[in-house]
């Protein structure tokens, strides 16, 4: 019984099944369909844990520049760490963007920090993560320092893919986190608004 409850929790260190060795579990695109209609986003994205390009291709369908990137060669996109990123390894991207992605699970808070780093002032951070990354006393530095301005939590269940492969359904909750830097470079900190994406 322990274990069921971890499992539908999402718990993945009390699941059975080993996770997938480089954490690559692909996103449905039908989340940038539920981020578009509650986010206004830069023309110009750069989506930069692409494994095989869903959210990406998703992006081009809806007409945005989209600049793909993983840390693996899954046959999509660049291939760069993005943790260690700098302006040589992303000459390829305009002037200003935004980035939207679904990062490794056991890198979520590495890939925020490295991404409020990098990303141009007045720009977004987009986020999709689980319900469950708001928890943890690691979490508390994260969301003091730079607290998401928006998070939109999915109330039906959205399924992601491990190694590309769908379920037929999912237990987990997943949200897009926000967050948006101002134009001054400072980012912005007040208290997130919560949404619901029906």
């Amino acid at each position: 019984m322990r274990d069921k409850v971890f499992k539908n929790l999402g718990a993945s260190s009390h699941c059975r099944e080993e996770r997938e060795q480089h954490d690559y579990y692909a996103t449905d695109p039908k989340a940038i369909n539920a981020l578009s209609r509650k986010e206004k986003l830069h023309s110009s994205i750069w989506e930069s844990a692409c494994g095989e390009g869903h959210l990406s291709k998703a992006l081009i369908q809806k007409g945005y520049n989209v600049f793909s990137s993983d840390l693996f060669n899954r046959g999509y996109g660049e291939t760069i760490n993005f943790l260690t990123a700098n302006k040589d390894t992303i000459s390829f991207l305009p002037d200003t963007f935004d980035i939207v992605t679904n990062p490794p699970f056991t890198h979520g808070e590495a890939f925020i920090f490295k991404a409020l780093k990098v990303i141009p002032a007045g720009r977004k951070v987009c986020m999709f993560l689980k319900l469950l990354f708001l928890e943890g006393q690691s979490k508390q530095t994260l969301f003091y320092l730079y607290p998401p301005l928006r998070i939109h939590i999915f109330s039906k269940r959205i399924a992601c893919g491990k190694n590309g492969v769908f379920p037929s359904s999912s237990a987990v909750c997943y949200a897009w986190f926000i967050w948006q830097k101002k134009l001054s470079g400072k980012m912005t900190r007040t208290a997130p608004k919560i949404t619901w994406i029906t």
